[in-house]
């Protein structure tokens, strides 16, 4: 166990590495560091943001800020603290003013967020928002429709779910955002325990 998450974390610092030297797109020029990820390399679970925001930029860390101070506490509330688990975004440079990330942008840096999971081997997917749900499942999927229903692709498990920013935005999607974490935890605690 200890030579994987040996071999886990040198993999994804060389990784890291290469994505500090990325220039596929125009988001690297506008930003002032590449947003890696963070988390424990072994946890059967990921969570997959857009984008960094603002704050992310600033301290090199995915969900930071006020966003990433809920999801902290959501995660926790569900016995899921975040040093247990791996957290990145879809793509690794900010979007200009926190915009969302086009389908472009996202094409360009797919291939390093596939080359994260590669190494880590999740169990379990967890899309934050209609951004990396579209960039990951499908393109026309509507997160009122899909939050909180497993999609599976081998043997992965995906859940879309809200945004923690959409839930500092509205606080009427917190009830059914608690309810896909709580769907979430489930699902992984029952992994452990096989």
């Amino acid at each position: 166990m200890t030579d994987d998450l040996d071999l886990k974390v040198e993999q994804l610092t060389v990784l890291q590495t290469k994505t500090l030297a990325c220039q596929n797109c125009h988001l690297r020029t506008g930003c002032q560091g590449v947003v890696f990820g963070e988390g424990n390399p072994h946890s059967p679970v990921i969570f997959v943001g857009e984008g960094p925001g603002q704050t992310e930029d600033e301290s090199g860390r995915p969900f930071v800020g006020k966003a990433g101070q809920l999801l902290d506490r959501m995660l926790k509330a569900v016995d899921l603290p975040r040093d247990t688990v791996y957290i990145t975004n879809i793509v690794k440079c900010r979007p200009a003013n926190n915009r969302t990330p086009t389908p472009e942008e996202m094409q360009f840096c797919l291939p390093w967020l596939r080359e994260q999971f590669r190494i880590l081997r999740p169990r379990f997917m967890v899309l934050l928002g209609l951004a990396s749900t579209h960039g990951i499942i499908a393109p026309d999927l509507k997160m009122n429709q899909v939050h909180g229903k497993w999609f599976e692709r081998g043997e992965v498990r995906m859940l879309p779910t809200y945004h923690p920013a959409a839930l500092l935005r509205n606080p009427n999607l917190k009830r059914p955002a608690w309810e896909d974490f709580k769907e979430i935890s489930r699902a992984v605690k029952a992994f452990e325990i096989e």
